[in-house]
Parts: C-alpha cells; structure tokens; sequence
C-alpha cells in the first residue's frame, strides 16, 4: 500500500510539472528584466489612444501599450480614455456611447496636439490590433466594452495571449469562463485585500499604483506566483519601484524609462 501511495505522488507530482511547462506565458521583458508599458501609448507631443501614439511606443521598443476600450452607439469597440470627447476635439461634444463609429470617425482628434496630426482619428480595436499583431502586448483597460466581443477580436488576430485585463470582478470572470488561461490583472487595492484577490481569481499578473505596491505586497504577490505591473509616479518613482520588485512600470514616459533600465543594466555589469 505504501509503494503504490509513492507511486501516485510520483505520478501526480509529474502531472502537476507538466501542466506548469505547459501553462502559457508572457514573452519575456525586453529592458533590463521590466516590462515597459506605454501608458495610452507615446504621448509626449503626440495625440494619446491614436495609432500613431501607438506606432511611436512600438518603434520605441515597449512591451505593452495600454489602451482604454470603450464602446460606440452602434456596438463598435474603440480606444479612447475619456468617457465624452469634449476634450479631444472641436468638432463635436458628448458621450462616446451616444456616437456611431462613423460619427466618432468624423471626429479630429490630433490637430489639438499639433497641425501635423490632423488626420488622427479616434481608432477601433481592429485596427489597433492589426497595428500591434506580433510587434508588442497590449494592457487592456476595459472602461466599457463586452469581453466576449474583445477576445473574439484578439482571437482573430492571434493576440490573446499578448493582452493583460484589466477591468471589473465582472469582466474577470467572462474573460476566465472563456479564456482559463488568459492573463486577468486585478487591483486589489491595499495589501490587506490582496489574499482575497487570489482566492477569487487565482491571477498571474497584479496591477497597482507607486502609493499602493509597497516591498511587501510584490513579495506576496511573486510568492503565489504572480508578477506585478505598477502605474509609476513619475520618473523620480522608478528606482523605488526597481527596489520594491515590481515587474513591469506603466509610465506616460517610456523612452526616458527605456533609457532608465539600459542605462541601469550597464551601471550593473
């Protein structure tokens, strides 16, 4: 009885490494160990949530860019941060889930910036991700838009496993119904919330802020085998936050961060 209680353990152990070697994983970061996120892509002099923000954050070399997804009058998911468009355009003012996509595409959204930006346009999902396909990840930031209808589109474009959620408990639990093993990022807040954040989804990706992801709340995190992505604080934030552990800053700066982290691995060799 005993050899074949050791037997099963052997065999369950065997089962529970495989299914590990089989789990799917992020790419690894490319600067430094971090992950680079481009916060609504490069908008230092550039209109943000546009697609050219979004090619200068993938020509900087970022590992994600975060987009904000919300939906239109005529059920189109498309980025923009802000619930209304008042401030990114002259031509019109109102909610974007009262505009169709055609009147949301009317919309110049760039000549705020600057006069060379003036065919900027308010872009959808689809684009964004024919954009980013195979170039870099996306932070996905459900402000108001259907799961189901997100990852039908990043399963068209070979993307799901590129995307980190973050959103509500209840666009996590669509998106765990229908993708197990898609990276849902949850913000628990303080870490007192953090145990009952990992009983309820089980996640391998934490997001936090400079104020909230103290030394110890990462070290929870990376013992249940999660990393963590942190909304940095400005650049004066970054050595802190490397000395914390973090895994991966949001910043509305990533080239000054890029050049932050080579410079810092050379210091270090």
């Amino acid at each position: 009885m005993k050899k074949i209680f050791v037997i099963l353990c052997i065999l369950l152990n065997s089962i529970l490494l495989f299914a590990e070697a089989e789990k799917i994983s992020l790419p690894p970061p490319r600067h430094g160990g971090i992950y680079v996120i481009a916060h609504r892509g490069f908008h230092q002099g550039y209109p943000e949530n546009t697609l050219i923000a979004y090619q200068k954050a993938i020509e900087l070399g970022v590992d994600f860019i975060e987009i904000d997804l919300r939906t239109t009058a005529d059920g189109e998911i498309v980025s923009i941060h802000n619930s209304t468009v008042d401030d990114y355009t002259k031509d019109a003012r109102g909610a974007v889930n009262q505009f169709t996509l055609e009147e949301l595409k009317r919309l110049d959204v760039g000549s705020r910036v600057g006069p060379e930006f003036a065919n900027q346009r308010i872009p959808t999902l689809d684009e964004i991700l024919e954009l980013c396909r195979g170039k870099v990840g996306l932070y996905v930031d459900m402000k108001s838009a259907d799961p189901k209808k997100v990852l039908q589109k990043l399963e068209k474009y070979d993307m799901k496993y590129r995307v980190v959620w973050y959103g509500g408990p209840r666009d996590f639990e669509i998106v765990r119904k229908e993708c197990p093993d898609c990276f849902i990022m949850p913000d628990p807040g303080t870490e007192k919330h953090l145990e009952y954040m990992f009983i309820r989804f089980s996640p391998r990706v934490i997001a936090s802020d400079f104020q909230s992801c103290t030394a110890s709340f990462v070290q929870t995190c990376h013992e249940k085998g999660a990393i963590v992505f942190m909304d940095d604080a400005g650049p004066d934030s970054w050595e802190e936050s490397l000395n914390r552990g973090v895994d991966g800053i949001q910043t509305d700066y990533p080239h000054q961060l890029i050049e932050y982290l080579e410079k810092r691995g050379q210091q270090r060799e």
